[in-house]
């Protein structure tokens, strides 16, 4: 397999063309002159037929046909110089142990490496690091396929099996995988070597760019991009060896809808490895949340697509909504051969509809109103790392504070967390990695579309996700943005029609192009923070008036993606001052107060407040250790905001949702007229 990277050089000229063009000046000029003629264009390219496909990947589970193992733990691991990326490549380190080739140091997967290791070259890194591990394969693999899967390494990856490549992937939020079984050596001890290049480029998904500066020890290689979160780096999420038989199920895809007699209708379609003519037969055997046999369905190789269907459904509901959220039933799929069974897979799935026009979105026939967070994949120490206690904590501060939705800002969330989704009933508006995005080019938007194409591809199946976001903050306002974003939400659309999309626009109503072609609009905007900055008497009025003006313009629902401040915690100031926990309180309550005007309105339909935590960003001046706009801590501590919030919450969820059964703590007892007060409290 040749080694290739995104430009189409091979890999080593890769990098020496990279630091060839921020030592050459005149190569900026010559790009400039480039991207003018991009924009001059634009209009005129063909935007489609070169879409990528994703094939495979369904999520890795144990049955009586497959076995899984896990390559989490602790790996070898090795920095390269910045200035020479590809000597590993040139030197060849995949080819014998890593520490025969460098310096090596232990590290935990999954994991960010970034904030592992003291020294801030660790921290500060652009360009490729390795990974290595030894591993063992039973002989009883020997009879069935073997595959690698990663869920996700950021931002671009190569990985070899004892010396073997045997996959190239980028996006660095997402799933890949690839058999290994001709690699293995069976019964005996393997090597994999992965190498990961962090490194952000104008036509990679999320965008960057690679300047050169001087500095005290010569040419330092430097990392900018304008999104403000931190570039964590490293394999992300959990590495797992699986096997499946030599026929195997390749694809589940599942849509479950309720019909007009209120009864259960499951379409699936089922896809395998090998297209021979062989009488396939597949069985689906649907089983609810007691592990019942409810209802069943069989079909041959003529047509793996099937429907089941259920009478009297319990229906997925999201939290707050019913007294019984997240409701999920599981779908067993059997692939038999002369009655031989020859695979079994099963997976999660929930019933529910989804409908939208142009004042609001229903769940169930039920409108929706969204009370969530933006959030981040962000703590001490793992960064980006996927932690099962981290996430288990993070839901259950999510039902505490009374939240029924969040937005995957600005990345694809580990799988793990929409399993938990579904289990919790949180809906998820699903985004897409493109943030801040500009300097539209042909290549920028194939790699687009096959984020988008991978994300659904991945996502498709979870009733969690109610709506795709195809962008957070791009530039919209450039011309070339109109057709650009036109054809991104056609392909988002065509590729799944059953969701509605949006994006989080930052630019002004009358400047922005993108909105036109969105289902849901979402708007972010910081009153009294980026603008007006302290100014809480121009809080209400901005935001009811920008949400009118949306909404008048494209005739469409409309929700707040991000609003918020900056709080440090255990910082009080009477009056209420910028950084304070008055502060961001306050300007949570003129927000609360134009909300409730705009739902009155008939075409509001949520709230979104920036953001659940505290998390880590480039260093600025600006940023004191990191964003400081969570509710919580990076620790995962309530400041202030947290109980105002987690108050307005539940009262929404009463009133709206009809949910009265709000905590017995959320009002500490203070008066024996309390409960007259209590109507004023928000």
């Amino acid at each position: 397999m040749p080694i290739t990277h995104r430009n189409g050089l091979h890999y080593n000229q890769r990098f020496y063309h990279r630091i060839f063009e921020v030592i050459q000046s005149f190569t900026f000029l010559l790009m400039g002159i480039i991207g003018y003629m991009v924009h001059i264009v634009f209009g005129t390219m063909l935007f489609s037929g070169n879409e990528r496909v994703t094939q495979g990947l369904l999520y890795p589970r144990e049955s009586e046909t497959r076995e899984v193992r896990s390559l989490d733990g602790m790996w070898h691991f090795a920095k390269s110089d910045t200035n020479k990326p590809s000597v590993g490549l040139r030197e060849k380190w995949y080819m014998r142990e890593l520490r025969e080739s460098t310096n090596v140091i232990n590290m935990p997967v999954p994991s960010s490496y970034n904030d592992i290791v003291e020294e801030s070259e660790f921290r500060d890194h652009v360009g490729t690091v390795w990974y290595e591990r030894k591993f063992f394969v039973p002989q009883s693999w020997k009879s069935q396929r073997v595959w690698v899967r990663f869920g996700s390494v950021h931002y671009e990856a190569y990985v070899w099996i004892n010396g073997n490549l045997v996959v190239r992937h980028e996006f660095g939020h997402l799933p890949f995988e690839a058999e290994i079984t001709e690699y293995l050596n069976f019964a005996k001890e393997n090597r994999i070597t992965v190498l990961c290049d962090n490194v952000l480029l104008q036509t990679t998904i999320p965008q960057g760019k690679i300047v050169e500066q001087d500095s005290d020890n010569g040419k330092e290689i430097i990392q900018q991009y304008s999104f403000d979160f931190f570039n964590y780096a490293g394999i992300h999420r959990s590495v797992h060896l699986y096997t499946t038989s030599y026929v195997f199920i390749k694809e589940v895809i599942l849509n479950p809808k309720v019909t007009e007699e209120r009864d259960g209708l499951v379409d699936y379609k089922v896809v395998l490895n090998d297209n021979s003519t062989n009488e396939y037969n597949i069985k689906a055997i649907v089983f609810d949340k007691d592990n019942n046999n409810v209802a069943e369905s069989s079909t041959n190789n003529d047509t793996f697509n099937g429907e089941i269907l259920i009478k009297n459904p319990n229906l997925w509901w999201p939290y707050l909504m019913h007294p019984q959220p997240g409701y999920l039933y599981s779908i067993e799929i059997q692939l038999t051969l002369n009655d031989e069974i020859i695979d079994i897979y099963r997976t999660k799935f929930g019933i529910r509809s989804l409908k939208w026009n142009n004042s609001s979105m229903l769940i169930n026939d039920k409108p929706i109103y969204f009370r969530g967070f933006g959030r981040h994949e962000d703590s001490d120490i793992r960064g980006k790392g996927l932690d099962f206690a981290l996430l288990t904590k993070d839901f259950n501060l999510l039902k505490w504070i009374g939240a029924n939705a969040y937005r995957t800002s600005h990345y694809p969330y580990s799988e793990e967390s929409m399993q938990f989704a579904d289990e919790y009933g949180i809906m998820i508006i699903d985004e897409c990695p493109s943030v801040d995005t500009e300097n539209y080019s042909q290549k920028l938007l194939e790699n687009h579309k096959y984020s988008i194409e991978q994300l659904i591809h991945r996502d498709r199946n979870h009733p969690s996700v109610v709506m795709w976001s195809i962008a957070n903050e791009p530039r919209t306002q450039q011309t070339s943005a109109d057709q650009y974003f036109a054809e991104v939400a056609r392909y988002t659309k065509e590729l799944d029609p059953t969701r509605p999309i949006t994006a989080a626009i930052a630019v002004n109503f009358k400047q922005d192009q993108a909105a036109q072609y969105l289902d849901i609009i979402s708007f972010n905007r910081y009153n009294a923070w980026y603008q007006n900055t302290g100014r809480l008497d121009m809080v209400t009025s901005y935001v009811e008036n920008e949400a009118r003006d949306w909404h008048v313009k494209h005739g469409k629902p409309v929700l707040m993606s991000e609003y918020g401040a900056d709080t440090v915690e255990g910082l009080h100031m009477l009056p209420a001052y910028v950084w304070s926990e008055e502060f961001q309180s306050q300007q949570f309550s003129k927000h609360f107060k134009a909300f409730d005007q705009l739902r009155s309105e008939g075409f509001f339909i949520g709230e979104f407040v920036w953001n659940f935590a505290d998390f880590k960003t480039a260093q600025t001046y600006t940023r004191v250790g990191g964003n400081k706009k969570g509710v919580f801590t990076r620790s995962r501590q309530p400041k202030a905001a947290a109980h105002l919030l987690r108050k307005r919450y539940f009262e929404l969820a009463s009133e709206i949702d009809q949910f009265h059964h709000k905590p017995d703590n959320l009002y500490e007892y203070t008066s024996q007229t309390q409960n007259k007060l209590l109507k004023n409290e928000l």
